[in-house]
């Protein structure tokens, strides 16, 4: 029974100190994820692309590109987009996908993204769904 704990002791040592050894050469870094991946990680459970699916917790965003804003007839929108008087273009979708309600105050949305390289892969990828 000693002898076993022994054993695992010597075990346990060797494969920390393995684990402390530095690696001969680098790991490759993991690939951006592109901007299906990442809509459907950090969008997807609120909003879809597929046509005539219905709206989710946030309208359908098929053909979002240079649409109006508030413009999706089957989704109940917040009262600040009435008033938004806008087309989502490059510009107003990377300001809602950083700070939504500096763009539509009252607006309901929770995700914010502060990287500006997801934000354009998103962007570019609806932008392809138009």
């Amino acid at each position: 029974m000693v002898w076993r704990s022994f054993a695992c002791l010597l075990l346990l040592t060797g494969a920390a100190a393995m684990a402390r050894a530095q690696m001969p050469f680098d790991l490759p870094k993991a690939a951006p994820q592109d901007g299906a991946s990442l809509f459907a990680n950090q969008c997807g459970t609120c909003h879809t692309t597929q046509r005539d699916a219905p709206p989710r917790q946030g309208p359908n965003l098929a053909g979002v590109y240079l649409r109006r804003a508030g413009a999706v007839p089957a989704f109940h929108y917040s009262p600040g987009f009435a008033r938004a008087g806008f087309v989502w273009d490059d510009a107003h979708l990377d300001t809602w996908l950083s700070t939504p309600q500096e763009l539509i105050p009252g607006a309901v949305m929770l995700y914010r993204q502060d990287d500006p390289a997801i934000r354009r892969r998103i962007i570019a990828w609806l932008k392809e769904q138009h």
